[in-house]
């Protein structure tokens, strides 16, 4: 596993002083330049459908700059002192729904077909590797912990590791915190989240215990830039990430995710994702939107 990857508060730069407009509109040049540099940076692909998303997520930045319009803030993240503002902006059109458990046939196989024979090997000394590609918040990456500890109550004392990574710095603050509103565990059922979950602060809260955080590592990463990793996957869950890409850049990440996995191993996406490409040919189908590496 890489080393985990320091998360810093993104915090605020220095600012440029100009006089700001009451009103931020985007025009035609501007969309195109924001959706020339979010697919560059990130692989993500905007629709003009998005352009009021845009409008309503970046013009509080425009105004917060004290910059006149969204031409000079694109000025302002495509320099080199504009980097930390970059992110930012990549942040606030990153789309982080998730919650616990999310698509549960997913976790039925995890549970019922996947984890056993890897705890079995995990207990005669074999590491064992998960990764949460996207993990957005963290809801995925302490399901897929609470399986192995469901499962292997001394998981901690083995070499069973789960990885979660995301491009957006914020949403892994939240992820490393593990505390979620009250609200988040409707779904789940009592028997769970009181087992896996503590009481926080004033008691509209509930944090995930140790045992849980202790198996994760979070980790800064955007999926179309390099890979830091040295030890093969057991199981890769991207689940409703790739969707937002071109086609291109799917076409190119699929034998990346092929290549990261073990052989046998398992890979879990999105039910409005599909395969394509030359990684198509890599897998075969072991489910509903479940891969296995050939």
């Amino acid at each position: 596993m890489p080393p985990e990857t320091a998360i810093q508060p993104s915090g605020r730069h220095s600012e440029p002083h100009l006089t700001p407009s009451r009103g931020v509109g985007l025009d035609d040049v501007a969309f195109e330049r924001i959706a020339d540099l979010v697919r560059a940076e990130a692989g993500i692909k905007l629709s003009k459908s998005k352009s009021n998303l845009i409008v309503s997520r970046l013009g509080r930045r425009v105004k917060a700059l004290n910059l006149k319009d969204f031409h000079s803030y694109l000025d302002f993240v495509s320099a080199q002192s504009g980097q930390r503002e970059r992110r930012e902006m990549l942040s606030l059109l990153t789309t982080n729904v998730t919650r616990f458990f999310r698509e549960p046939h997913h976790f039925d196989t995890l549970r019922a077909e996947v984890l056993p024979p890897l705890i079995a090997k995990a207990k005669t000394g074999v590491p064992v590797r998960i990764w949460s590609a996207g993990c957005s918040i963290g809801a995925e990456p302490l399901s897929i912990a609470i399986e192995v500890v469901r499962l292997c109550p001394e998981a901690l004392d083995l070499d069973i590791r789960i990885l979660a990574s995301d491009l957006d710095p914020t949403s892994l603050r939240t992820a490393c915190e593990g505390v979620y509103a009250r609200s988040e565990f409707d779904r789940m059922p009592d028997s769970i989240s009181s087992r896996y979950f503590e009481t926080s602060g004033d008691g509209a809260m509930k944090r995930a215990t140790a045992e849980l955080r202790n198996l994760i590592t979070y980790a800064e990463l955007n999926l179309i830039g390099p890979w830091p990793m040295e030890r093969a996957f057991d199981v890769i869950f991207c689940r409703n990430v790739v969707i937002y890409f071109d086609k291109a850049t799917q076409a190119e990440l699929w034998p990346r995710f092929a290549d990261a996995l073990s052989p046998g191993g398992m890979l879990f996406i999105g039910h409005s994702e599909r395969l394509s490409g030359a990684g198509e040919a890599r897998f075969e189908p072991a489910g509903i939107t479940q891969y296995r590496r050939i």
